[in-house]
């Protein structure tokens, strides 16, 4: 099972990362698959009650990769986690199929919930690079969100969400309305809509003054 895993693993990697020239190099050169690898490991542990040995295990992946990814939480399958470092996935998150996570994103708690206390990934999601993800809510199948977001609140399907807090501008590939969003997500460049609107009024404010100070020199 664990070697069959791995196979998939390199195999997905080769078709999402143009830089991954041969499966030989992913084995020896990817964080991701280190860490995804000593996590299905610590997992095995973690759910036979096994928890100190689950934690070694983990930490010990932390420290050679970068990624934290606690034992107990509950990862589908084909996660690709890009670069790596400094992702951090908590205990009680869960995570569905076909997930794709950037350097620096956090799945993570608020610090005031007991129990389920981190969120929930549906299918093919992508969280962005220095994304956080943070309470125990539910981010639906084929959600995009953005570098840098932080999200709050529960994300329905099909959906694009940008901004602190995160908002969604994009649902079922259209875009919401009063929010002005690009092509499909690329992870980076999607305009905020507060700063959008920010521009928007400072632009209305130059135009109004310039009125203004035409009429006085008339």
């Amino acid at each position: 099972m664990l070697f069959r895993n791995i196979r998939r693993d390199i195999r997905l990697i080769k078709e999402r990362d143009p830089a991954a020239r041969n499966a030989f190099e992913i084995l020896m050169t990817y964080p991701s698959l280190v860490a995804i690898r000593d996590y299905r490991i610590a997992h095995w542990f973690y759910r036979h009650g096994m928890f100190t040995a689950a934690r070694i295990i983990s930490q010990s992946a932390r420290r050679r990769t970068g990624i934290e990814i606690h034992p107990g939480a509950s990862i589908g399958k084909g996660l690709f986690i890009d670069h790596g470092m400094g992702v951090v996935i908590g205990e009680t998150t869960v995570i569905g199929d076909n997930c794709l996570i950037y350097q620096g994103a956090t799945l993570g708690g608020t610090g005031k919930d007991k129990g389920k206390r981190h969120p929930t990934l549906g299918n093919n999601v992508l969280v962005g690079a220095g994304a956080k993800v943070l309470g125990p809510f539910k981010v639906g199948n084929n959600v995009k969100i953005a570098a840098n977001a932080v999200v709050l609140n529960e994300i329905p399907d099909n959906c694009t969400a940008v901004g602190v807090p995160a908002r969604v501008v994009k649902k079922n590939g259209a875009r919401v309305k009063g929010h002005t969003v690009t092509q499909d997500i690329d992870q980076i460049h999607i305009p905020d809509p507060v700063s959008l609107e920010l521009c928007r009024m400072q632009a209305e404010i130059d135009r109004i003054k310039k009125q203004l100070g035409t009429g006085q020199n008339s």
